[in-house]
């Protein structure tokens, strides 16, 4: 490609507002210091290589906490691609005033926050290219009404992201593993981990298939038994990766 046709491709994207690739969307310098500071644990750019997301898509972000992917891929897809960042109203409580910090001022035009309760998440109209679930699936599985974490109708919640997207489109799932054999609905709520083999058998059960395993967040000096939030292993837990299909 000589040097007057890349000029011109560069232009054409800064023009339409598209990231050229995901490590240009990492580098942009809207992002915040302390979001940037979480790169090199969380490893975006590679998790949502390996989901396949490209620009131009409309993405979910299934309870996606305080922004810190959709910002990230508000800035992939660009101005043709969206970006529904969603939470129930426990996860909206929790981190409502980061978000809102976030998204002041219209600063993420491509992005719309939605929050609703799980089982009124088939009232979300519209169809998405994929969904992304980081960091969160673990939460379905258990009940904490003490600390105002109802139960989750975990077949009915899949079933409606499954709806949601169109055919052919990606789930991607990134969550702290606890070891095998577990119960979901114990280590969900003690130690914020889940069995990846629980994850994989209820996301087929909803009727996805199961495209592949990334190793890239892998830790195996995790012992995978304590809390992800001790500090001897906080944001370097064993973590996987997983990537299904509509």
């Amino acid at each position: 490609m000589n040097k007057l046709l890349v000029v011109v491709v560069l232009l054409i994207y800064a023009g339409t507002g598209l990231a050229i690739n995901l490590q240009e969307a990492l580098e942009n310098p809207a992002r915040t210091e302390k979001d940037k500071a979480l790169d090199a644990k969380r490893k975006p750019s590679e998790v949502l290589e390996f989901f396949g997301i490209q620009p131009g898509m409309k993405v979910l972000d299934v309870f996606g906490g305080g922004g810190y992917y959709a910002e990230i891929l508000s800035y992939f897809v660009g101005e043709d691609g969206s970006v529904t960042l969603y939470n129930n109203n426990p996860w909206n409580k929790f981190i409502n005033k980061n978000l809102t910090e976030r998204l002041k001022d219209n600063r993420l035009p491509n992005v719309k926050n939605v929050v609703l309760e799980p089982a009124d998440l088939d009232k979300l109209e519209g169809k998405f290219d994929a969904a992304v679930f980081v960091l969160g699936m673990h939460d379905i599985y258990y009940v904490d009404e003490e600390n105002g974490w109802p139960a989750i109708d975990k077949e009915g919640f899949l079933s409606n992201i499954y709806r949601l997207l169109n055919d052919g489109g990606v789930l991607g799932i990134a969550d702290h593993n606890a070891a095998p054999g577990t119960d979901p609905s114990v280590v969900g709520k003690s130690v914020h981990r889940v069995d990846p083999a629980v994850i994989i058998r209820d996301v087929q059960a909803a009727g996805f298939t199961f495209e592949g395993e990334s190793n890239i967040l892998r830790n195996p000096e995790d012992r995978l038994e304590i809390s992800v939030f001790d500090q001897s292993i906080s944001r370097r837990t064993d973590r996987s990766v997983l990537k299904f299909r509509k």
